[in-house]
């Protein structure tokens, strides 16, 4: 399937190590052993103009860059999951070089606090792969970085064959077409301008925090067949309801609220896809016709609730593959240019926190592809199992009163 091909999915790790030796060496010789399992992440995605669909392209030669940086800065500072400008962490991801028909897929960037710590970037084409499948590629890395060979339960190395995606042949065709009708291009979406004004803050809930939001949601909902309470669900009500009213719902009640979720078809297709397929398997949940006031008033967060669960339970209750084509087009009728959309990346149950390359598990972990539209990222939180972390990209002026509400509406 493809999904957002014009995408970057940047994300940065934060790891303290002690050692008088920097773990460079040991980051290297892992890298080049877990390639070998993950060979598409070292060649180039091509649409060559004649061509209907894009390729990727490996050779015996390729290689993935990697950056290796030095800095004095405070990495506990600079580790912080507070409020902070979000230019200072661009500078931990490598840039991706892309021009209109050629990309590599993956650069990463490894920079190097002496005696304190260290961060390792990533920035990777989308159309290649989705998250599930770059965690795996990081937590296999960690894996043989700290013990010397890959993990055994991760079957390795990936399913490659493209067969095993069991969807009718006319929706990839339709896709395809419908991509090269506006550009044959891995062209990625232009970067939003670096401006003083948008920060970066994280947020969490603790697993007694995601209980009470389930708990609400049964007291405050009128209907006797509320769908699943999963933790995605409920935390993305929540953040929904209190991103809507901190720009203003009760004083634009017409607005529109566009929003959107991505939905893993990997053991919703028959028959399901292998664990360790790699590539995307993925589509956009698009939601439009919303206005604000369905998400602005006290019943804001249930409805929320309402509306996601029934969409994730319908995904369930459908034949997927007479459906993709269906949800596609839905993706197509997004609302006009320019207006905001509330989009979530990332997931509470890939585990990002598990990649531990030696030095113990990661600090913090980030994603900095974060936009004005895919404004928030969610993973599990660091030190408790079943509690949420969540990720913001903000203006300023937005921040406190995003922030107010979310602490003070548990």
């Amino acid at each position: 399937m493809i999904t957002h091909p014009e995408s970057l999915l940047a994300r940065v790790f934060k790891s303290r190590y002690f050692r008088t030796s920097d773990p460079l060496n040991a980051l290297e010789r892992s890298l080049s052993l877990v390639l070998a399992h993950f060979l598409p992440l070292s060649g180039h995605l091509n649409w060559d103009p004649q061509a209907p669909k894009p390729h990727i392209l490996i050779s015996p030669h390729d290689a993935v860059s990697l950056t290796v940086a030095e800095t004095d800065a405070d990495f506990s500072k600079n580790s912080t999951k507070g409020i902070r400008p979000r230019k200072e962490l661009r500078a931990l991801v490598p840039e991706l070089p892309v021009s209109s028909y050629s990309s590599p897929v993956m650069t990463l960037q490894i920079t190097l606090f002496p005696s304190q710590g260290f961060c390792m970037g990533l920035s990777l084409h989308h159309a290649v792969a989705d998250g599930k499948t770059v965690v795996k590629f990081l937590k296999s890395w960690a894996h043989i970085c700290k013990h010397g060979a890959a993990p055994r339960d991760f079957d390795l190395p990936m399913v490659l064959d493209r067969t095993v995606v069991n969807v009718p042949a006319e929706l990839e065709a339709k896709i395809s077409r419908d991509k090269a009708s506006v550009a044959r291009s891995v062209s990625l979406h232009p970067a939003a301008e670096e401006t003083d004004d948008l920060v970066k803050l994280t947020l969490e809930l603790s697993h007694e925090d995601v209980e009470k939001l389930r708990e609400r949601a049964r007291r405050e909902s009128t209907r006797s067949d509320l769908p699943h309470l999963s933790t995605f669900v409920v935390t993305y009500a929540y953040v929904l309801a209190c991103v809507v009213k901190a720009r203003g719902g009760e004083e634009e009640e017409d607005r529109l609220v566009p929003f959107m979720y991505v939905a893993d078809f990997r053991q919703r297709l028959h028959p399901p896809v292998p664990v360790n397929y790699f590539g995307n398997c993925v589509l956009p949940i698009n939601f439009y016709g919303y206005k604000a006031t369905t998400f602005s008033g006290k019943d804001g967060f249930v409805n929320g609730v309402e509306i996601l669960g029934d969409s994730i339970r319908g995904l369930s209750s459908r034949g997927a593959e007479e459906s993709l084509w269906e949800l596609y087009e839905e993706g197509l009728k997004w609302a006009e240019p320019g207006t905001p959309k509330v989009i979530v990346a990332g997931s509470n149950r890939f585990g990002i926190y598990g990649s531990d390359f030696g030095w113990g598990r990661p600090v913090n972990t980030e994603n900095t592809s974060l936009t004005r539209n895919i404004l928030f990222t969610m993973s599990e939180r660091r030190d408790e199992i079943g509690g949420v972390e969540i990720g913001m990209c903000l203006k300023r002026c937005e921040t406190d009163v995003f922030v107010s509400l979310f602490r003070n509406g548990l």
